[in-house]
């Protein structure tokens, strides 16, 4: 780790190149801050949400802490200029936020040493074994919360035993989303001690936004169907698909016809990663589609362009950030990114907390728990591979008794699950407090 840092520092430079926020205070990604904190009379707390993802979750977590402890200073860090973006927006006055230290013994020595906060906590799958080391020497306790781990993830870890026993080992307290999750980080010496849920299932989706896309999709009067957070090689299938779109069986039927799935259905691709937003903008030109960018629309939404004699289907672009909320309501059904290729899908909690039914493909291993309970629920349906899943939301807008019902399958799934975020803040309020006063009796 030690030896890969100049390596770091190049990666950051040329993703910086796309997304300009890692280039932002690149010295903290080597525990080295130009400012010291400020005293604080209450206990600074320290959560780490790598990501977008984890960082959304992190904020229904953060709001119970303050409950508990109004009193509190929140440390905030990320290993993603999107997380950051995104975590900006949970701090209060006095917070504190930077990256995550590199895990190297002095960059994680550096960061404990500089803020001192009285305990860590770790959001989903953050284990970085100098960090959990350093963090165990001082005795300062860190907890792993709403974690989660998949079978894949449980073999590269005990292929790695060596490295990734003493770190899992070494946490104080580690809180599963599923049963599941807790079988294998036993399996690896964790100490669990309770499983509380997904935190996902508590956030509340932008109701704001959410209009916003139901009023433009009842504007425009076409159904909508999103391909949300869709993964590189996704898009493409997806466009060749709709290109050569030919559903013999249900045309035989007198079903879907191709005619309403491409040119009836207004199609709406939101990439995972927006660093590749100009290239799959391309990619859509490139296949005979016209494209409308996000950040082309105006404050009423998008725009159908009038119909013409040989003009190519539109397909448009979500091409902004922290804007999935709005995606959703203009939704009417999602195909779920990453599913379609074994990538392990993408979580669908908020999709189904903003009544947008899913698709999903085989490969949803890294959210297993939440797909099996959403398709239990009849809030998400399989399908084989994406064409399948092309020719289905087809069938799902034209029924609108069919699409109702998963509306309403996906509003009882979300309040059936919410929940878990008091619980945790209460039990790593606990472990906090117990570290302190262990401290005092043998300090």
């Amino acid at each position: 780790m030690w030896l890969a840092q100049p390596l770091l520092k190049i990666k950051l430079k040329r993703r910086g190149q796309q997304e300009p926020g890692y280039l932002l205070a690149i010295d903290e990604r080597f525990g080295r801050y130009s400012a010291p904190v400020p005293p604080h009379d209450g206990p600074t707390v320290w959560v780490h949400a790598v990501s977008l993802g984890e960082t959304r979750a992190a904020a229904v977590l953060v709001a119970a802490l303050r409950d508990l402890m109004p009193d509190m200073r929140l440390l905030l860090t990320h290993g993603t200029a999107t997380g950051r973006a995104e975590g900006a927006k949970l701090l209060e006055p006095g917070d504190l936020q930077a990256w995550q230290p590199w895990d190297t013994p002095g960059a994680t020595q550096r960061f404990l040493k500089h803020f001192r906060p009285q305990i860590g906590v770790l959001m989903e799958t953050e284990i970085w074994p100098n960090l959990v080391h350093s963090c165990h020497v001082r005795q300062m306790p860190l907890v792993l919360a709403s974690a989660r781990l998949s079978e894949k993830s449980l073999r590269q870890a005990q292929k790695w035993s060596w490295l990734a026993r003493p770190a899992f080992t070494e946490l104080n307290a580690v809180w599963p989303q599923t049963p599941t999750d807790a079988q294998r980080f036993h399996q690896l010496g964790a100490p669990v001690r309770a499983v509380f849920g997904n935190l996902k299932f508590d956030a509340t989706p932008d109701a704001r936004q959410i209009a916003l896309g139901r009023k433009a999709r009842a504007r425009i009067g076409k159904p909508v169907v999103m391909f949300a957070s869709s993964r590189e090689g996704e898009e493409l299938a997806l466009l060749q698909i709709l290109k050569d779109f030919r559903p013999l069986a249900l045309m035989d039927k007198g079903q879907v016809a191709t005619d309403f799935v491409v040119n009836q259905v207004q199609w709406l691709i939101v990439p995972r990663h927006p660093q590749r937003f100009d290239a799959v903008a391309e990619l859509v030109t490139d296949q005979g589609f016209a494209v409308s960018r996000r950040s082309s629309w105006g404050v009423q939404g998008p725009e159908l362009p009038e119909a013409a004699a040989g003009q190519p289907p539109t397909v448009w672009l979500g091409d902004s950030l922290g804007e999935m909320a709005l995606y959703f309501g203009l939704a009417d059904v999602a195909l779920l990114g990453g599913s379609f290729e074994p990538l392990g899908g993408q979580n669908l909690i908020e999709a189904a907390a903003c009544g947008c039914p899913v698709l999903m493909g085989l490969h949803t291993f890294n959210f297993a728990k939440a797909a099996e309970q959403a398709l239990a629920a009849g809030a998400a349906l399989r399908v084989a591979d994406l064409a399948e899943a092309v020719t289905v939301a087809g069938e799902l807008v034209a029924d609108a008794d069919r699409l109702a019902s998963a509306r309403q399958s996906c509003s009882d799934f979300s309040q059936a699950h919410r929940g878990a975020a008091h619980g945790l803040a209460r039990a790593i309020v606990h472990v906090m407090n117990a570290s302190v006063a262990g401290l005092v009796e043998t300090g």
